[in-house]
């Protein structure tokens, strides 16, 4: 099949599960991202090299515990009571936890920007390697689906807006920096990105953000300034997971996380942008929220 071809198909799959699942409801979404986080984590465990069974099993738990207790307490409790004759008291402050998680995944994220710059690091110490897998990998995950729920309830079209600035950003960053790029970003972790792709991209994510908030999210004038902030986010921190994930890579010496998606590669190269980006949307949040 043509490589082409074979790019195009995966990639119409990926958008189509993506959006589908989104939309349909709130547990096929949390499904969802549940294995794509279970395939991140064992597509990094064969980029730092470490076993992958632990790491498998430990995120899947803490997903799903976190899950449950953040959006289910109440049938947590129900259940519990019904096949356990205990009445349980599951008595956790979600907005303490929130705190926790945010700053665990925080640190780890300035871990990973420093990692970044340092230019003669190509060797990962074991205990680095399960930070990184947790804050990283995981936790971000966990925020995406936390972001999908802005203030109140579940929104789809929250995570649908995310996916549009970011698939905006990549696309404007590649088309103006293939046309116009002179200047190199980073060069020694990816050749191809420049400046004039990298501003590209965030002012066309920009001009994406104000038809969201307009006519897709369909909000206040406030509403237009949030998605602005989002877009701007989106294209710097977006940008700085993909130039991440690449050094990742590059000490790996492989092209691609993966192979699941033909002509994609993994499933972290596909997110790289999002799991970087969405504790930050996701702290953003509480910021409006507190101040309001």
């Amino acid at each position: 099949m043509n490589e082409t071809l074979k790019r195009a198909i995966s990639g119409a799959v990926y958008i189509l599960l993506l959006i589908g699942s989104t939309l349909y409801s709130k547990e096929s979404f949390f499904t969802l991202f549940g294995v794509f986080m279970l395939i991140a984590v064992y597509e990094f465990c064969n980029l730092i090299k470490i076993k992958k069974v632990f790491p498998i099993l430990f995120g899947f738990l803490l997903y799903s515990s976190i899950i449950l207790v953040s959006f289910y307490k109440n049938d947590t409790e129900a259940f519990l009571l019904k096949n356990f004759n205990k009445n349980y008291d599951i008595d956790i402050n979600i907005n303490q936890l929130n705190l926790v998680l945010l700053v665990i995944t925080m640190v780890v994220s300035i871990k990973c920007i420093l990692f970044l710059f340092y230019d003669k690091m190509q060797t990962i110490s074991n205990s680095s390697k399960y930070l990184y897998l947790l804050g990283y990998i995981i936790l971000p995950f966990i925020f995406i689906v936390k972001i999908s729920f802005g203030i109140n309830s579940y929104n789809p079209k929250i995570i649908l807006g995310l996916f549009i600035l970011i698939w905006t950003n990549d696309t404007f960053a590649y088309l103006v920096g293939k046309s116009i790029g002179k200047n190199k970003l980073f060069e020694r972790i990816s050749p191809k990105k420049t400046i004039e792709g990298f501003v590209g991209g965030i002012v066309f994510a920009v001009i994406a953000s104000f038809f969201i908030s307009k006519y897709y999210i369909e909000g206040k004038q406030l509403a237009q300034y949030i998605w602005i902030g989002i877009a701007l986010m989106v294209g710097i921190f977006g940008t700085t997971g993909d130039l991440i994930e690449s050094k990742f890579k590059r000490i790996a010496g492989v092209k691609d996380s993966g192979k699941i998606m033909p002509g994609h590669g993994g499933v972290l190269d596909r997110l790289d942008s999002v799991i970087f980006v969405a504790p930050f949307i996701f702290l953003f949040y509480q910021i409006l929220n507190y101040v309001s």
